[in-house]
């Protein structure tokens, strides 16, 4: 896969981000549903320590998130250079041409609107890995 970290023989791994327990449980549920390796952080700065030890496939954020929002989270993983070519789906429950502008100019490849199904996002992520 073009821009991918995983093999064929393993199922591609996602950090997904988010400060609501009850997003973390849902996404994980649908995401590893679907075939994927989870990986959770519960905001930015937990984030950025998990990407020290790992290098997902994808990555999904919350945009608005207490200490690190997603947009600073977004732009400090670009600058690791084994996530230059990762995507990155930005996730907000005000979805806003502002909001979307932000997370493009950030580094995300995409922005998605909560809620969102776990089959929508499994979706978009197989999409942006292939």
């Amino acid at each position: 896969m073009v821009g991918s970290n995983h093999t064929k023989n393993t199922h591609p791994s996602v950090l997904i981000v988010d400060d609501e327990p009850m997003a973390l449980l849902l996404m994980r549920f649908s995401l590893t549903r679907n075939g994927y390796r989870v990986i959770e952080a519960t905001g930015g700065e937990d984030a950025l320590s998990r990407l020290h030890d790992v290098t997902p496939d994808a990555l999904v954020l919350d945009v608005m998130m207490p200490g690190m929002n997603g947009y600073d989270l977004c732009r400090q993983a670009r600058k690791n250079d084994k996530l230059s070519n990762t995507p990155i789906i930005m996730l907000s429950g005000a979805h806003n041409e502002e909001n979307e502008m932000r997370s493009l100019e950030a580094g995300a490849t995409c922005f998605l609107s909560k809620p969102i199904s776990g089959k929508d996002l499994a979706d978009q992520i197989e999409t942006l890995l292939n």
